[in-house]
């Protein structure tokens, strides 16, 4: 969702919620969003020596070429960023 329109949302809750109920709402979405964190990144607990071997594991992957180049990976970021906000750009505009 864009800033806009998260804006916009923000500034109706404003004038409608009562100060206890903005709490509430408040409340719920940190619990939701906390929790749909960590549905979606569980954390796991590694030890010493298999921290070590995905080092050791990756090193070797570099050693022999493979993987992607810093700047690649960069790039590929910046234009799924932009499709992103283009995305966000034409769903506000249809709205």
């Amino acid at each position: 969702m864009s800033t806009a329109t998260l804006t916009n949302l923000r500034d109706y809750l404003y004038g409608t919620l009562t100060p206890a109920n903005m709490i509430w709402l408040a409340d719920q979405l940190t619990k939701y969003a906390k929790k749909e964190t960590e549905e979606d990144f569980p954390l796991k607990r590694y030890t010493k020596e298999e921290i070590n071997a995905m080092l050791d594991e990756a090193e070797a992957e570099i050693a022999a070429g493979m993987g992607t180049p810093d700047e690649e990976a960069w790039d590929e970021w910046d234009g799924e960023m932009a499709r992103l906000e283009q995305k966000d750009l034409e769903l506000a505009e249809a709205v």
